[in-house]
This record gives C-alpha cells, sequence and structure tokens, in this order.
C-alpha cells in the first residue's frame, strides 16, 4: 500500500519490548512512523531504540517545553492517519473508554481524528475482567480496531489469552485499518493451502504448499473493503484481520464449502493446491508394512476428486473467477491449456521451479494468461505484491461488467 503516516503509541506492559519490531516491519513497508509512550512504558523499551528504527524523535510527556517546541500533541494528533496503541493494557483501555486526556497518550488519542488500532496485552484475568470486556465494548462500539490479544502463556506464569499478538500480526492489521474502498461492495472467495486425501488413519496424500499466496491474496482483497471469505486447507498460518476463515482437509470438503459461499461471491480467486487424485478405498486402520511378504509391493489405486474450478467457472454468470496453475516446466503452455480447459477469466501460471519463489517462501514468480493469448510476466515479487498485481486485474474485470 502507499506509504501512510502512522503513530505508534506505547504503554508500560511488559509486551512493550516487542514494539520495536512493529516500528521496524511498518518502517520497512514505507510508513513513516513516530512514537509516544507512556513514562511507564519507557521502564520496558529504550526511546533510543525506537528513535534509531523510526528516525524520529520519541516523545514521552504531555508539558515538555522542549518537546512541544518541536511538535505540539495537537499537531501530533493531526499528523497521524492511524494510531496504533500497544501494549494496551486493562488500565490504558479504562482511560481510552471514558474519554480521559491526563498524559500525552491518552490526550492525542482524543484529539486525534485517525482510526484508532489497539492491541491489548495483559493477565488473563484482567482480560476477562466484567470491567475490562465494558471497556472493550464500548471502544468496538466507536469503530477503535483490535487485533488480539493472543493465547498462550504470560510473562505473569497464567496461562490464556493475554498474549500481545505478534507484531507482523498488527502490521497486517494495521494496513486493513487504513484500507482504500477499491473493492467495497464485492464478496471475494478465496481457496488456499493444500488439500490432504487420507491413504489410512495415518497416511495421506498431500502437497508442499503452504498457503501463503491465497493468504495474501485474502489480506489484500480485505484491505481493499471487500468482504473476504477464506476457503483454507491445513496450514498454519494466522487469518487475516478482517477475513472469515473456513478450515477444511479434503478436496471434497473444499468443494463443498465453495459452492456454499459461491452464490453471494462476486469474485473467486482459486489459488489452492488441491489434490488431483485420492485413494479409491482408504484404510480405515493403519495399513502395515508386515503383512506384505518380503520385497512384495503394494499397488495404491487412485480416483480424480472433483474439478472445483471447471465446475465454479460454468456457472460464473458475472462472477470474476480466477485460477492458478502451479507448474515445473513449460509453464505458460501448460496454464493456457488449464485456462482453455477451466473456462475462467485468467490464470496466474505459477513457476515453482525455483528454490527462492513458490512454495514454503515469501515470493513468487507469475505470469497472467488471458483467454486472448495475452501474457503478461511479472519479475519475482512478495506474494502480498503478486496479491496487489492479481486484484488490480480483477477490479478493472469487475470495473468493465458494472
Amino acid at each position: 500500500m502507499a506509504a501512510r503516516r502512522i503513530l505508534v503509541a506505547i504503554t508500560g506492559g511488559i509486551a512493550a519490548y516487542k514494539l520495536p519490531e512493529l516500528v521496524r516491519q511498518l518502517v520497512r513497508a514505507g510508513h513513516s512512523v513516530r512514537c509516544i509512550t507512556t513514562e511507564a512504558a519507557l521502564h520496558f523499551v529504550s526511546p533510543l531504540v525506537l528513535q534509531s528504527l523510526s528516525g524520529k524523535p520519541v516523545r514521552s510527556r504531555l508539558f515538555d517545553p522542549a518537546e512541544e517546541d518541536g511538535i505540539d500533541h495537537i499537531a501530533l494528533a493531526d499528523w497521524a492517519e492511524l494510531m496504533i496503541v500497544a501494549p494496551a493494557t486493562a488500565n490504558v483501555l479504562a482511560r481510552l473508554s471514558y474519554g480521559l486526556a491526563d498524559d500525552l497518550l491518552s490526550t492525542v488519542a482524543l484529539a486525534t481524528k485517525a482510526p484508532l488500532l489497539v492491541a491489548p496485552a495483559m493477565n488473563v484475568n484482567m482480560w476477562n475482567h466484567a470491567a475490562t470486556r465494558t471497556n472493550v465494548e464500548r471502544l468496538r462500539e466507536r469503530g477503535v480496531h483490535f487485533v488480539g490479544p493472543d493465547s498462550g502463556e504470560l510473562a505473569c506464569g497464567w496461562q490464556g489469552e493475554g498474549r500481545l499478538s505478534d507484531p507482523a500480526v498488527i502490521a497486517e492489521a494495521a494496513e486493513f485499518a487504513l484500507r482504500t474502498a477499491t473493492l467495497e461492495g464485492e464478496c471475494v472467495l478465496v481457496t488456499a493451502g493444500r488439500t490432504r486425501e487420507p491413504l489410512d488413519l495415518v497416511r495421506s496424500l498431500t502437497n508442499r504448499s503452504s498457503g501463503k499466496m491465497g493468504f495474501a491474496i485474502a489480506a489484500e482483497a480485505a484491505c481493499r473493503g471487500a468482504e473476504v471469505v477464506l476457503v483454507s486447507g491445513p496450514v498454519s498460518l494466522p487469518t487475516p484481520s478482517g477475513v472469515r476463515r473456513i478450515d477444511i482437509e479434503s478436496a471434497e470438503e473444499m468443494r463443498s464449502a465453495v459452492l456454499r459461499e459461491l452464490a453471494r461471491s462476486t469474485v473467486v480467486v482459486k489459488a489452492a493446491a488441491v489434490a488431483d487424485f485420492r485413494p479409491v478405498a482408504p484404510s480405515k486402520r493403519k495399513i502395515k508394512k508386515e503383512t506384505l511378504a518380503e520385497g512384495e509391493g503394494w499397488t495404491l489405486e487412485l480416483e480424480r476428486t472433483p474439478d472445483i474450478l471447471a465446475e465454479i467457472s460454468r456457472e460464473k454468470g458475472d462472477r470474476v473467477v480466477v485460477g492458478f496453475a502451479a507448474e515445473t516446466e513449460d509453464v505458460i503452455a501448460a496454464a493456457t491449456r488449464k485456462l482453455a480447459r477451466k473456462g475462467c477469466d485468467f490464470i496466474v501460471a505459477n513457476d515453482v521451479s525455483h528454490s527462492d519463489s513458490g512454495f514454503d517462501v515469501d515470493s513468487n514468480r507469475v505470469s497472467f494468461v488471458w483467454p486472448a493469448g495475452e501474457v503478461e510476466t511479472l519479475p519475482k515479487l512478495s506474494k502480498r505484491a503478486v496479491a496487489g498485481e492479481i486484484l488490480d486485474r480483477i477490479e478493472k474485470l469487475r470495473g468493465g461488467a458494472a
């Protein structure tokens, strides 16, 4: 996304030590970042580190003549296009909820017209306390965005909800909060990841897809204001902000989920690596090799899985339907044949033969293959950048349909 002005407000929770990484990620994404802290936060994070990463001085006091001479707190509130409060303690949530303005952070939060993104972090009992829940609901009603907290082991020794979300997740939520609604009114259905077809109760047929490409498309579509449904195979990725996720295992389960969501969808992007075959008769117990004679092989009979892309392309109507072709050789020719068979709007030909792009990594090499024979080949890009290129073309197709 285009560079934006983001104000990161850090409070006095032990998770504040993670905030320099958030600042680093936001700056790396091209944003202009300023940091303010509560005085308590200075016990957990160094202003020098924050200043080194952001390139801007760090403010911590409301009434400081030296600081006010550089940029007053109202000007700071006006400067921000997004304000992130992290880690948001129970105390800060209460003060934001009641509109207090007794320090720099709460004053700027009350004065700014920018969206507010809050990342809570605290003891599980504090998070679950009725007072905190009331404060959170009051802030949600005002349109405040929340990310987390996550569950796990807490610094206090307790287990449960209260962990600060990973900085990468907060950075993604920031992009969602800053979204430009170019896809507002659209419902985008995305499939991602791999499927698993059982051989027995232990083994399965699957592939190397990590799901990163499909998740990047879902995240980018949400950032552009679309309603997004993500049908995902078994992958280890967090759900993008603003996305409704449906988890499946097999190709048949993916087909059922896609068909249930199809009627409401105006755009379908089939980025999942769906198994082409499945065992005809999967065993209901583990198949043991000692049941075979020495040197004896085992024949596995396979059958085709449902062709989900072809099926939804036949029901395409005025939807935009995009397919993927993951290939290791003759990439464009194979994608061109697939496009002719499936009947979708265009195919993203995905070269997975390189170790630095495709499966399991954050970058991709793709070409767009169109029905008229045109081929657009992109350089190696991050998967999020590829997602943006795909959605740019989808927006043009939807605009033409409208």
